[in-house]
């Protein structure tokens, strides 16, 4: 009679599970390598944050007042931020982590917008929530950057620039994107190229390893997948909402919509 052990332990060391436990050990020694190499972010203390410092109380007020007001009356959550250094990483890269770690939106319907500004390295950044990729697209948020905000911006006038680029922002949201789309349509060759090789190399990388798992065998037991950040698996819990003793991200998350713009 053959051991039970020994034919269970046949059965789950297949080239299945081999690979679905390197795909996991390497995702999860991955994940632990940028934990520990995660920058430092400014605490959310409000709807804005001017850690750079270029804006004035009285201009930093008005902001804050409108983003509030709109807040209330549709529940999308946008936050400006201003940084004094985007610490060696990319525009993009630093908006998406700064998003995640705040939080930004409601947790069931990840509906935040982001606007980044880091003037040290002359880098603006509309990091939008998966719930409002559908209005505020990439397009969109291209064109507030390449005619709401930079012109100004280039003028010194950053007060100026982020109010246009709020407003921009808002009227989209609110359902009128004509006067933006008007504006212009970005053309594909200003996509950024580094995005684009990111995106094929982990397409290639995706393709390769169904490929691994479907010569492997039929079965399917094994393969592990991580959360991803849609699924707030890399964002932790919900935080307690938008007003309850102190502002704060209500749970959101977003995965890298937007566009970014220097001047």
């Amino acid at each position: 009679m053959r051991n039970p052990v020994a034919v269970r332990d046949r059965l789950v060391s297949g080239p299945q599970v081999r690979l679905g436990f390197l795909v996991a050990l390497f995702l999860a020694l991955a994940s632990f390598a940028a934990g520990a190499d995660e920058p430092s972010f400014p605490a959310l203390s409000g709807r804005v944050v001017d850690a750079a410092g270029i804006l004035k109380p009285e201009e930093r007020a008005s902001l804050e007042a409108k983003l509030k007001a709109y807040e209330e009356k549709t529940s999308d959550q946008v936050v400006v931020a201003t940084i004094p250094s985007l610490q060696d990483r990319t525009v993009e890269d630093y908006a998406n982590r700064l998003f995640r770690a705040w939080k930004l939106g409601q947790a069931k319907t990840n509906n935040g917008a982001l606007l980044l500004v880091a003037p040290n390295e002359r880098k603006v950044r509309i990091e939008v929530g998966y719930g409002l990729e559908g209005a505020l697209t990439d397009a969109l948020s291209k064109v507030i950057i390449t005619t709401a905000i930079a012109p100004r911006f280039k003028t010194g006038d950053y007060a100026g620039g982020i109010n246009a680029g709020v407003d921009a922002m808002l009227s989209i949201l609110a359902g009128d994107a004509e006067e933006w789309q008007r504006r212009g349509k970005v053309r594909s060759d200003e996509a950024d190229p580094g995005q684009v090789i990111v995106f094929i190399i982990l397409f290639f990388i995706i393709v390769l390893v169904v490929y691994r798992m479907n010569r492997g065998g039929r079965g399917g037991g094994g393969f592990v997948i991580l959360p991803g950040p849609s699924s707030g698996g890399w964002s932790g819990g919900v935080s307690g909402g938008f007003d309850g003793g102190g502002f704060s991200g209500g749970g959101g998350s977003s995965g890298g919509g937007g566009a970014s713009g220097d001047w």
